[in-house]
């Protein structure tokens, strides 16, 4: 079997999609898009119509790309009102000679989520932490263990019913099925994990359009989270009002010409622009790194904020993801306010390096590792739109070194200096 993964993440900026295939144990991603949304407001739906008109033109983009139709997703879910209550539970083992099936581990987790739901609330997903097979704990995979009963520690993740069913409403109307669900958290997390965070507490800052998600972990296990009503889009904001352009125009010059940090801002770089009211006006880029960098450091400083009420406990690490986190020396910005154990996100998956992808690609990781625990096998496409996918593997691991260089190429283009 092949084994191809599509990953949805509905945005209040734009709708990011992704198609990848595991192979080799490793992920390759065979398309992605990132388009434009509307219908959507601090990544809640608030225009069903819009909304599915997105989400459709997101969809289709890819599937030209891919020449199969996409029928099957993995869609990220606001993390709003999300809850996180550590569950607890114990069975007798019935594998065969008292050995650890995946029915057994099954059963385990099934039972440590009864009774444990709220009313109008829905269970997004159980994160395991551990197992115990008798008296020996800290078990990460138990299957094959002998003994006679089996133990399971882990955190269940819910959120309220509405938040899910919009989602996977608005899908199963476009005729797409949803096959599972996670937030934007436990995305970040496993795709970003990594030694140190396996083993020590930490929190991720993802920094979207509207809204910025800071979710706290201990040891790869998301535990709580909170929303800051801010993001990339309020930097964009104090650009148009600044020097009156409109809103494409703001996002043009954060992301091509201004930088995150003024300290290797240079005074005499200029970016000559039309205002709205046709007045001709020279930006100087050190002034528009001064109004961006303002703006983060109130955002991540109120994400400092966040962690501290989320966790007396010290931190170990911090990583800073999303679009915004794109930006040219964010990483300055980032120490000024947390000091040294702050970090950008890296992605380590062939084929994409844009940040706003993080949740997209690690739900597709953490989807993998869950079927892993069950002992399950998996895709998303038939065996005869997989056959269509390999010829699209072999072509992009033909081009690899062509498209490198061209995504060089296209980074110094898009910044140069007018």
């Amino acid at each position: 079997m092949k084994h191809i993964y599509t990953s949805l993440d509905i945005g209040s900026d734009s709708i990011k999609i992704i198609v990848c295939e595991l192979y080799q144990n490793k992920l390759n991603i065979l398309a992605c898009s990132s388009y434009k949304s509307k219908g959507i407001k601090k990544g809640l739906i608030t225009n069903v119509e819009d909304a599915s008109i997105s989400v459709k033109n997101a969809i289709e983009s890819v599937e030209n790309m891919i020449g199969i139709k996409i029928t099957k997703v993995l869609a990220t879910i606001p993390s709003y009102f999300a809850q996180f209550e550590v569950v607890k539970s114990q069975t007798q083992i019935n594998g065969e000679n008292n050995c650890v099936s995946y029915d057994d581990i099954q059963n385990v987790i099934d039972e440590s989520i009864k009774g444990k739901l709220e009313d109008g609330y829905e269970m997004v997903t159980c994160i395991p932490v551990d197992f115990k097979v008798d008296e020996q704990s800290g078990i990460k995979d138990p299957i094959n263990m002998n003994g006679n009963k089996l133990s399971f520690r882990g955190v269940l993740v819910s959120t309220q019913k509405k938040y899910i069913y919009s989602v996977t409403t608005l899908l199963e109307n476009l005729g797409i099925e949803v096959v599972d669900i996670s937030i934007t958290g436990i995305g970040d997390m496993n795709c970003f994990k990594n030694k140190k965070t396996s083993e020590g507490i930490g929190a991720i800052i993802n920094i979207g359009s509207e809204n910025t998600n800071v979710s706290l972990y201990n040891k790869d296990v998301l535990i709580k989270n909170s929303i800051i009503n801010m993001g990339g889009k309020n930097i964009n904001k104090d650009i148009s009002y600044m020097y009156k352009t409109d809103m494409m125009l703001s996002e043009k010059l954060k992301l091509n010409f201004a930088l995150a940090h003024k300290r290797n801002a240079s005074t005499s770089d200029m970016y000559e622009i039309k205002t709205d009211v046709d007045d001709e006006l020279k930006i100087n880029q050190f002034e528009i790194s001064e109004v961006v960098s303002s703006r983060l450091e109130e955002i991540l400083v109120l994400a400092k904020k966040e962690i501290n009420i989320l966790t007396s406990k010290q931190i170990d690490y911090i990583i800073i993801t999303g679009g915004t986190s794109n930006m040219a020396d964010i990483e300055y910005i980032a120490s000024d306010v947390f000091g040294r154990d702050v970090s950008i996100g890296n992605i380590n998956v062939v084929g994409i390096r844009d940040n706003k992808y993080s949740s997209c690609i690690g739900n597709v990781i953490y989807f993998i590792d869950s079927l892993k625990v069950k002992g399950k096998d998996y895709s998303m496409v038939d065996n005869e739109d997989a056959s269509k996918l390999a010829s699209i593997r072999k072509s992009y691991q033909d081009i690899s070194s062509e498209k490198m260089l061209e995504n060089v190429m296209e980074y110094f283009l898009a910044n140069r200096r007018i």
